[in-house]
């Protein structure tokens, strides 16, 4: 097991890599790393050696690539299923990664998915079992792995954790590493009044392997985590109060839909790098 006070490689700013920009993401100027959904690989071509050939290019030209799972389901009773343990074991060697990432979150029950990440309750009970699971998790890949905190719209009765004091005790008992979505934690402040200034300074902040930025709209109150729209100052804010705290290794843009012109996207970036480069001037 890998102990959340290994040193990991810093990262830089990178961007999610998508099928339909790859060729927009190869050319994105200062670009230092993507991360890919693992379930969007073919788990056959891995095991030949065959890469996407735009994520073939990226890591001739150097570019570190990290596999993201979104359907492990860590979160859930059950124990971790091998065949997308495997998946993203092998995503890890084929790309070379320094680690992989999933979310804290459960997606399937008896068998029925859900189509979501759904949020755990933040329970006694329910760390005990995700503990073991990450456990297992750790015992299978090649890499360190780190959980992303996810988006929610409920929050269940039997929480007796924050989210941040949950995410603290399970990297204690597992030594697991963190991906921090501050646009994630922006969407929590609006539909479940989080506040996000004290979740982070409840997080161990050097069990960060990364961050993940992402844009979103409202909608009557509610805050929709749509990867779909531009990222708004106020997540730009969140990403600068976790970096008042500590500079992650490494910030990445999420977009899944209705991508914007190459110039926007490069901004987008450039305005992250404008957050940590004003932490830089402080340090």
């Amino acid at each position: 097991m890998t102990s959340a006070a290994t040193a990991l490689p810093r990262l830089g700013v990178g961007i999610g890599w998508r099928a339909e920009i790859d060729t927009v993401v190869e050319r994105l100027p200062g670009l230092d790393w993507v991360e890919v959904v693992a379930e969007n690989l073919c788990l056959d071509q891995l095991r030949a050696g065959h890469l996407p050939e735009s994520l073939r290019v990226l890591r001739e030209r150097g570019v570190t690539v990290v596999p993201h799972g979104v359907a492990l389901g860590l979160g859930g009773a059950e124990l971790p299923d091998p065949e997308r343990l495997s998946r993203l074991a092998t995503a890890a060697q084929a790309l070379d990664a320094p680690l992989v990432s999933e979310h804290l979150a459960f997606v399937r029950a008896g068998g029925v998915e859900a189509g979501h990440l759904l949020p755990v309750p933040r329970s006694r009970d329910s760390l005990r079992v995700i503990a073991e699971n990450v456990r297992i998790a750790q015992q299978e890949l090649p890499v360190p792995l780190a959980l992303e905190n996810i988006a929610a719209h409920l929050a269940w009765p039997e929480d007796e954790f924050t989210e941040g004091e949950f995410l603290a005790e399970l990297v204690e008992r597992t030594g697991v590493r963190l991906l921090v979505d501050v646009a994630n934690l922006h969407t929590n402040r609006v539909n479940l009044g989080l506040d996000v200034a004290a979740e982070l300074d409840r997080l161990p902040l050097e069990a960060v392997a990364y961050v993940h930025v992402a844009g979103g709209i409202e909608v009557d109150g509610v805050w929709h985590d749509t990867h779909a729209h531009p990222v708004t100052e106020p997540v730009l804010e969140a990403l600068a109060r976790l970096c008042e705290r500590a500079l992650p290794p490494g910030v990445l843009l999420e977009r899944d839909d209705h991508y914007p012109p190459p110039a926007e996207l490069a901004g987008e970036l450039d305005a992250i790098r404008a957050v940590l480069e004003g932490r830089l001037e402080h340090v």
